[in-house]
């Protein structure tokens, strides 16, 4: 299992949040336990003083003036918390539903919302018990933050709704039961701290902006066993060209193609008169996944700040002894960020799919039609080029921004919203496409690469090669091309393929 991860530390990361999503314990940082005890204390406080407090002593969103007596301020925090939970739609996956289950437990413990110790300890007895909250993903506006998946996500803790404990689908109250817990009776302010943030778009961001990360890795390695199939011109890497134009994205995944290139017997350090420069789609491989890499690397930024922020409403300032209405909670963000990131990802995936084509175009390559022998009786890979141009196409169509359409909410009070968790959505889709085309992509280079023997590829390259047939063999006349496909997207979830390399050549950038 994965080491235990601290919450309430301001050193959250999208490393860390990827290791509480597959599995790895929580336990709340000791220093953390301080400031939650004085925030909840001037809630406590500003009770006792019967201050006007929104969300504490009023009602939400539109019903802001509304006053709620003191008697009935605990049906109100668990009134919220039904009354939100109007999401519909797939459920989110564990592992992202774990992300949600650690972020809303971060926001807590920064001591600005208010809440119990005993309330985010609840949080992460969920995420150690391994019951996890089954959460519609669709719902959320992205302001008053997520309010929809994170009422879902509070049902669990009060006992209400259904989770998903040992495998099985329950009542939440008897998966709490089963593991020895019991559920939480909110008091003030808290049903309101459940739900207002960022946590369902940061935490499906957050994991896809980490496999984007990985596949434009894998890409670096697509792309030059592509060069090696096509005998491309590994000068357009040389590292003279990249310092004049020096984006540091394209200066890593330059320096990736050297290596994962070097010592190759395929590739040409010159031009010959044969061929004097590659098509844009090899040649430009630093230039366009660089650019998707420095792209990329903002959103992390901006997700980093995210993860550890506090995005309640209103916010607690112990210290000054306020409590202060605000907007932490709006999303836009990370929804700007996930719509950058998604046109960052889906150019990752359409310059394979170019690559794609000069593989598999008999006019371009050099090669037998579709990489396959007696082509004709045999169609080789060209549905295969065909089902990446589908998913290129459908990458597109998620490339739009959600993140421009605002449609007000509560009668008007919440007038702007962000469509972050759309835009989460959006990206968690073209993850799953780029490596599809990616897939599709190494498939028919490491058949070029058998056309070329027997000269070897680079070092890098060649463990690639060397990975990919020791599940898939050769292609000598037609078969069913989705199981290969699949065993190929198989190494990829896996990062077989990336771990191959850097065991040949290092880590790659």
């Amino acid at each position: 299992m994965d080491e235990k991860v601290y919450i309430g530390d301001d050193k959250l990361s999208i490393k860390k949040v990827v290791s509480i999503a597959n599995g790895a314990p929580v336990e709340l940082y000791a220093q953390a336990k301080g400031r939650i005890a004085a925030a909840r204390a001037l809630v406590e406080a500003k009770l006792a003083e019967e201050q006007p407090v929104y969300g504490v002593t009023t009602g939400f969103g539109a019903l802001a003036e509304t006053n709620i007596p003191k008697n009935q301020l605990r049906a109100l925090q668990e009134n919220l918390i039904l009354s939100h939970a109007a999401g519909v739609g797939r459920p989110l996956s564990r592992a992202e539903t774990r992300a949600m289950l650690a972020l809303r437990a971060q926001t807590l413990a920064t001591g600005h919302s208010g809440a119990r110790l005993e309330l985010i300890e609840s949080l992460l007895d969920l995420l150690n018990h391994q019951i996890h909250p089954v959460i519609p993903e669709k719902g959320s506006v992205g302001a008053s933050g997520d309010l929809a998946p994170l009422a879902h996500l509070a049902l669990t803790v009060i006992g209400k709704g259904d989770a998903e404990y040992e495998g099985t689908t329950m009542p939440a109250a008897e998966a709490l039961a089963q593991a020895g817990l019991k559920p939480v009776t909110l008091q003030a302010k808290e049903g309101l701290s459940l739900v207002n943030g960022t946590q369902a778009m940061a935490g499906v961001g957050a994991l896809a902006l980490h496999e984007a990360a990985h596949l434009c890795r894998l890409a670096d390695i697509a792309g030059a066993m592509t060069m090696e199939g096509l005998n491309g011109l590994t000068a357009a890497f040389d590292e003279r060209v990249q310092a004049v134009r020096p984006h540091p994205g394209q200066m890593l995944s330059a320096r990736n193609l050297r290596r994962l290139c070097e010592d190759s017997q395929l590739t040409n350090t010159k031009p010959k008169a044969q061929k004097v420069q590659d098509p844009y789609s090899m040649r430009c491989m630093p230039q366009v996944h660089g650019a998707s890499r420095d792209a990329l690397q903002y959103c992390s930024d901006v997700f980093t700040r995210e993860l550890n922020s506090a995005t309640d409403n209103p916010l607690v300032f112990a210290n000054e002894g306020e409590i202060i209405s605000g907007g932490n909670f709006h999303g836009q963000p990370l929804a700007l960020a996930l719509d950058f990131a998604a046109i960052a990802l889906s150019e990752i995936g359409n310059i394979s799919e170019r690559r794609v084509e000069q593989l598999v175009n008999p006019a371009l390559s050099g090669l037998p039609p579709f990489l396959v022998p007696e082509s004709g009786i045999h169609s080789g890979y060209m549905i295969a080029q065909v089902t990446a141009a589908a998913l290129v196409n459908e990458n597109k169509v998620f490339c739009t921004p959600a993140s421009v359409d605002s449609i007000p909410g509560s009668a008007s009070r919440e007038d702007h919203v962000s469509m972050g968790m759309t835009s989460a959505r959006k990206l968690r889709e073209i993850v799953q496409n780029t490596r599809a085309i990616l897939a599709v992509e190494i498939l028919c280079a490491t058949q070029a690469i058998d056309f070329r023997k027997p000269a070897n590829p680079g070092k890098g390259t060649i463990a690639a090669y060397e990975r990919i047939r020791s599940v898939v063999p050769t292609l000598d006349k037609d078969r069913l091309l989705q199981k290969d496909i699949y065993d190929v997207l198989q190494l990829e979830e896996k990062q077989s393929i990336v771990n191959a390399v850097e065991e040949a050549i290092g880590q790659l950038d």
